[in-house]
Formats: C-alpha cells, sequence, structure tokens
C-alpha cells in the first residue's frame, strides 16, 4: 500500500485533484444529456394521417366555404380508441353523412378505411421535429423508436465491456480522450443521418465512447485522491450526474429540434478532446504496470502543482522502487477477467457488486428512459430528477462517512424499491403522489449509484479495477436494456411492472451486505492486498468469535 503514502506525499487533496477534477467532471455534466437525449428528440408527438380535404390546397379550394377544419377532419379521420382522431387510420373517400349531427359509428365499415398512405401530419406545438416525425417512426414502425434506445444502451454495454480492460492495459488517461474523441464526432455526425439506421449505428458508437468516459473518469478521480477524500471527490463526480439532468431539461426546453439539440449537446466534446492532453495519466497505475519513468514524471507534476516543492525534487527512481517494491514484483503480470471469478477474495465481491450495478441500470433507465409515459411535463420532470437527485447525493456522501460503505448501498437500494412499491397502492387518480413517489425512488436510485461507484473502486486492486468497474457497467447496461421490457407486463397487470421495477432493488440491497466494508482503507493495488484485507478481517473477528464462545459455555 505504499502508493497512498506517496500520495500523502505529494498531495491527496490539493490544488492538483481540484484542477483534474474540474476538468473531469464537467464532461460528466455533458455526457448525461446524451443518455437522455431521446426523451426528447425521440419524443411521439400527435399525429394524424395526411388527408387531401386539410393538406392539399388545391383539394382544399373545393371544399363548400361553410366547413371549418373540424368538419374537414371528421369527414377525413375516424375516431381512434380515446374518441380523439385516429393516428394511424383515414378514410378512403370523405365521409360526407358524418356532417349530419345524428350519425353514428355504423354510418361508415371498416371497409371506408384505409391505412396512412400518403404520410403523417404532426403536431409542432411542442417539438419543430423529432426522429419520430423525421422518419415516420409511428403506427406500424411505432417499435423502430425503442429500438434505436436499446441500440443506444448496447453501444454502451459493448464499451463497458471493451474499455475497462482496455484501460487496465494501456492507460485511462488514454482511453480517455480516444472515448472523447468518439463521442464528439459520432454524437455530431447524428445529427445529419440520411436515414434511421445510420442514425442508430451513430448513437451505438457515440454510447460506446459514453461507456468509457464514465468508467476512466471515476477511476482517475478515485486513483489521485486519498482515502479521507475519496467519497468526496466521488460524490463530486455523481453530482455532475445529476446538474447533467438539469442542464438536459434546460437545453431541451430552448431547442425545440432534434437535430440541432443532437448536435448542441455533442460539439463540446471536441474542446474536451483538445484539453485531455493535458490530464494526468494514472501515477498509481503507471507504477504497478512497471512505468516507472512516466509515474515518477506525474507524481512530480502533481507535487509542483500542489506546492510541494521540497517533494518534487525528493522523489526519484530509486525512492520509487524502494518504497513500491513489493506492489512491483506482485503487478507486473496483468490478471485476466477470470481472476475475478476464480480468485476466493474476489468472486463474493465480484457478484455482489455486479447485482448492484444492474439493479441502479436495470431501475433508473427502466423508469426514466420513458417521461412521457408518466403523463406529466416532461421538460419538468426531467429537471425534477436532477434537483431531488442533488440532496440525494449530499446525504449519500453524510452517509458514506458516518455509516460506511455497506449500509449506504444497502439502505439506498431498498429504499429506493420500496417508493417503487409504494405507488402500486396510490391510485392513478392521485397522479401528484405517484410522481413524487417515482422521482424519490430514482434519486434514491441515484444515491445507490454514488455509492456503487466508490465501493467498486475499494474492493478491486488496481491491476483489476477497470475490469471490474467494466463488468458492473456491462450489468448495469444490461439492466438498462431490459428494464423497458417489463413495460409490456402491464398487459398482464397495470402493477406488475412496479412491482419487478421495486422487488429488484430490494433484492440486490439485501446482497450488498454480503461486501466487506472498505471505509477509511488504503486503495488495494494487487490481489494479494485483498487477500490481506481478508486475512485480517478474519483475524479481528477470531478473537471476538472466542469471547463468544468462551461466555457460552
Amino acid at each position: 500500500m505504499a502508493f497512498s503514502e506517496l500520495l500523502d506525499q505529494v498531495g491527496s487533496l490539493g490544488r492538483f485533484q481540484v484542477l483534474q477534477m474540474v476538468a473531469l467532471v464537467v464532461p460528466i455534466v455533458w455526457l448525461t444529456t446524451q443518455n437522455m437525449l431521446e426523451n426528447f428528440s425521440a419524443a411521439v408527438p400527435n399525429h394524424r394521417c395526411w388527408v387531401p380535404l386539410l393538406d392539399n390546397s388545391t383539394a382544399q379550394a373545393n371544399v363548400p366555404g361553410a366547413l371549418g377544419p373540424k368538419d374537414l377532419l371528421t369527414i377525413s379521420i375516424p375516431p381512434g380508441p380515446n374518441r380523439e382522431p385516429h393516428q394511424c387510420r383515414r378514410f378512403r373517400q370523405p365521409q360526407w353523412q358524418l356532417l349530419d349531427p345524428n350519425a353514428t359509428a355504423t354510418n361508415w365499415s371498416e371497409a371506408a378505411m384505409e391505412p396512412c398512405a400518403d404520410g403523417w401530419v404532426y403536431d409542432q406545438s411542442t417539438f419543430t421535429s423529432t426522429i419520430v416525425a423525421k422518419w415516420d417512426l409511428v403506427c406500424d414502425s411505432h417499435a423502430l423508436k425503442p429500438m434505436a434506445q436499446s441500440i443506444y444502451l448496447s453501444g454502451v454495454l459493448v464499451g463497458a465491456a471493451m474499455c475497462g480492460h482496455t484501460s487496465d492495459r494501456f492507460g485511462r488517461r488514454l482511453v480517455l480522450t480516444w472515448n472523447y474523441l468518439q463521442m464528439a464526432v459520432s454524437g455530431t455526425a447524428a445529427a445529419f443521418a440520411p436515414t434511421f439506421p445510420v442514425y442508430c449505428l451513430l448513437r451505438f458508437l457515440a454510447a460506446f465512447g459514453v461507456a468509457g468516459v464514465m468508467m476512466n473518469t471515476s477511476t482517475l478521480l478515485m486513483e489521485w485522491t486519498s482515502a479521507r477524500a475519496r467519497a468526496l471527490m466521488m460524490t463530486l463526480n455523481a453530482l455532475g450526474f445529476s446538474f447533467g439532468h438539469l442542464l438536459m431539461g434546460a437545453v431541451a426546453y430552448g431547442v425545440r429540434d432534434w437535430a440541432l439539440l443532437q448536435l448542441v449537446v455533442s460539439a463540446p466534446f471536441f474542446l474536451c478532446f483538445l484539453y485531455s492532453w493535458r490530464l494526468a495519466e494514472s501515477a498509481r497505475w503507471l507504477l504497478i504496470t512497471g512505468r516507472l519513468e512516466r509515474g515518477l514524471r506525474e507524481l512530480r507534476r502533481a507535487a509542483a502543482i500542489n506546492g510541494k516543492r521540497e517533494v518534487e525534487d525528493a522523489l526519484t527512481t530509486e525512492v520509487l522502487l524502494s518504497a513500491m517494491q513489493e506492489e512491483l514484483s506482485a503487478g507486473q503480470a496483468p490478471p485476466s477477467l477470470g481472476a475475478l471469478f476464480c480468485t476466493p477474495g474476489l468472486r463474493l465481491r465480484t457478484c455482489a457488486s455486479t447485482l448492484c450495478w444492474f439493479a441502479f441500470g436495470f431501475t433508473f433507465f427502466g423508469l426514466a428512459l420513458d417521461l412521457q409515459a408518466l403523463g406529466s411535463n416532461i421538460f419538468l420532470l426531467q429537471v425534477l430528477i436532477g434537483v431531488v437527485d442533488i440532496p440525494a447525493k449530499i446525504v449519500t456522501l453524510l452517509l458514506l462517512n458516518r455509516l460506511g460503505r455497506r449500509p449506504t448501498q444497502a439502505g439506498s437500494l431498498v429504499l429506493s424499491g420500496l417508493c417503487i412499491l409504494a405507488n402500486t397502492l396510490v391510485p392513478l387518480k392521485i397522479g401528484a403522489l405517484r410522481s413524487a413517489l417515482a422521482v424519490l425512488g430514482l434519486g434514491s436510485v441515484g444515491a445507490a449509484f454514488t455509492c456503487i461507484s466508490i465501493y467498486t473502486g475499494e474492493l478491486f486492486p488496481t491491476v483489476l479495477r477497470m475490469t471490474a468497474v467494466g463488468l458492473g457497467q456491462m450489468a448495469a447496461r444490461g439492466g438498462a436494456i431490459l428494464g423497458p421490457l417489463v413495460r409490456l407486463l402491464a398487459i398482464h397487470g397495470r402493477s406488475l411492472p412496479l412491482l419487478v421495477y421495486g422487488g429488484v432493488p430490494v433484492l440486490s440491497g439485501l446482497a450488498a451486505l454480503l461486501l466487506p466494508e472498505t471505509q477509511s482503507l488504503p486503495l488495494p493495488d494487487t490481489i494479494q492486498d485483498v487477500q490481506n484485507q481478508a486475512v485480517k478481517k478474519a483475524t479481528h473477528s477470531a478473537p471476538e468469535h472466542t469471547v463468544l464462545k468462551s461466555t457460552h459455555f
């Protein structure tokens, strides 16, 4: 654990860490808009079939002057299931008899109707343009909208699978820089996509970069910070997502065209790519993987920025070799993914933490990616998610420092599940209470995300940290892909989706109780460090067990 001592010498919470944190968290704010973008760019506006009497100026010239738009709509579009104009059917010929006040639905037959052969007319009162209107993702093509969402989440899943292991091999900063560029290019190009398949492909590539940015940002923050300040740094990182929700609501409210909105949330990553070349690589990772010269340069740089000139001058290769001899000998051969499941000290940690990641993705994205279904002002609801998320994460920071990681992780997941389950008992007509419980549940899930982001980094050694985080992100995105599908259970019972959304975090919260406490412990660098922690825990608990046993007899 010698690196912790080196970090304390160069400064573990100084100007260097503050500058690094700002440079890393600002992109996280913008990244959140990518995740929530299709709540707005893929919103489904009210629509009806295109019909000549309403939408063709030549046909309108032959209409009697006494007939207004409402009358023309009545004779051109049949009523739908909710008695509003049907969104997917039209009359083959104008049904003039329907102008008779005594006309009923029996005045026409199914044969008199046809699909929207000439396209649709979309309401532009809320959004001037969405991908749904651009590519007619309605009626028989309505399934293409959730498909676009699933393709995006699949991109995050694949990115998590590849970027975690890649970062452990080639470095955190290098992969982060590439991910910034990939997000900027793919996201900007998506605004000019000529076809829907091309749009989905570009969103997939942008999502790939999103995964890498999230994982490498959290790991760089964690590996440059001491144990006492780690929770603060990771909470600030998590707050970046909260402010991202506020930003998404504000930007979407001001930009109602999907292509311009896509451009606005993607172009800033070009700037992130340019300044990311000045970010510091993780000195911890550099030293553990044997890159002593680069690690020494980064430590000296941190000492200089933090004003520790004497430490900067005293740091030499010989000092590093002497201080980290044990870690260097144990960390040269990078372990594989199988070590997470085959090593006794890591197996339980891997399974329980991955389940917590899954519960976060499954519950949060299952609810948050369908704001229109909540029947509220989606701009306001998007902002409310961020507003509730901010105090939830601040409270999480206090709990992490007071109660520890394990009870906070378990409690936040269980509370989010109970809030969602409580909604099964609230009648639909009490919409305000249902929305409040839903937002509170999402806020608790956000608190669980803050905790698991910190917890995962502390549970696993440096040589496997990004691999473990990548596995967790994969589980979260797998849950995010499955989450929206749970809504299909509503055909069997209105409360079934909420029962599933609430049950998963409750069970995962209970599983989190199996994890060891890591509060105030230095980050493990090697698998041996993890095993040593387990031995120390067993040694401390053995005398207590002996005392209890002797008392019993």
